[in-house]
């Protein structure tokens, strides 16, 4: 379905529905009807931070929300006038019915608190691993309405999850992601909306199966989001993040079982030529503070 069609079907009865009028027109390569052209597709790139910067991932305070302490739509005031952090990092399962207002409302508070809007990670919409074409491309469009809602909103990326088929071969697994991804990326570029991987376990924690992925799918708007999890027997996080670092379009940052473990890998980050924000999603505020602090330190920030 091209992209006008999908989201004229979708006013007004999902998130897809909220997108700006003027994306109806700068979004769409060819008009009804048209012939299909042998030009190259059109991406467009979005902007991206020219320098580093601190942001808040939602999930670090998902405690505070499930305990109705706040809501979304209190995100940007409280990263501003509790942390003094300059952009914040939506999950969408902690959205409320993001209706056209309800994204207005998120907009005017983030504007208030002059918090930059940075990406949404999208949970609960599927794997892009799967046998069957059908489920592979339901995937894709089960996350074209947070394409939407980033581009509403002003994000620059959504995040999403790929854990793959346990009994499946890598190779497998392989083929099959690149078959979803191609597929979303294809509505991702007429948005300019950036899609990442976190490493969420499966095969997304293997550093040399994710270099194979975005080799293949060769996208300008794809790439990894690493997630600094704790070290461990079974991960190397150092190993991990040196590996993604060429394709990183943000970071998961969480502070290290020590200070100079995570100072290390701010500095390879900065060396290897990474610019961008820092998500904090070490779990409360306490953490949350902490992190800031190093991120400042070792940013130079």
């Amino acid at each position: 379905m091209k992209r006008r069609a999908f989201i004229e079907k979708s006013m007004g009865v999902g998130a897809a529905g909220m997108v700006a009028s003027s994306m109806l027109g700068s979004c769409v390569s060819q008009g009804e009807g048209d012939e299909k052209s042998d030009a190259a597709p059109v991406i467009n790139m979005p902007e991206m931070p020219t320098r580093d910067d601190i942001s808040i991932a939602q999930w670090s305070l998902v405690d505070e929300i499930r305990q109705g302490l706040w809501t979304t739509l209190d995100f940007p005031k409280l990263a501003r006038e509790e942390f003094d952090i300059n952009g914040i990092e939506f999950v969408n399962t902690l959205f409320d019915v993001p209706h056209v207002n309800y994204l207005n409302q998120l907009k005017r508070s983030a504007d208030d608190y002059d918090v930059t809007m940075v990406l949404i990670m999208v949970d609960a919409e599927g794997d892009p691993c799967s046998p069957d074409a059908k489920v592979r491309k339901q995937f894709g469009i089960n996350h074209r309405k947070w394409i939407d809602v980033a581009h509403y909103l002003g994000c620059h990326t959504i995040r999403t999850n790929c854990r793959g088929v346990e009994e499946a071969t890598p190779e497998e697994n392989l083929d099959w992601a690149v078959d979803s991804y191609q597929m979303l990326l294809e509505y991702a570029s007429e948005a300019g909306i950036n899609v990442v991987i976190e490493n969420h376990g499966g095969v997304s924690n293997d550093p040399a199966w994710m270099e194979r992925l975005f080799t293949a799918v060769d996208h300008p708007l794809f790439g990894s989001y690493p997630d600094w999890r704790q070290p461990g027997p079974e991960f190397d996080n150092l190993a991990y993040l040196e590996k993604m670092l060429p394709y990183a379009k943000g970071m998961s940052y969480r502070n290290q079982p020590t200070e100079e473990l995570s100072g290390r890998m701010i500095r390879m980050s900065k060396k290897m030529g990474y610019t961008g924000w820092y998500g904090i999603e070490s779990t409360g505020r306490d953490a949350i503070r902490q992190g800031k602090e190093i991120l400042t330190k070792y940013l130079g920030l």
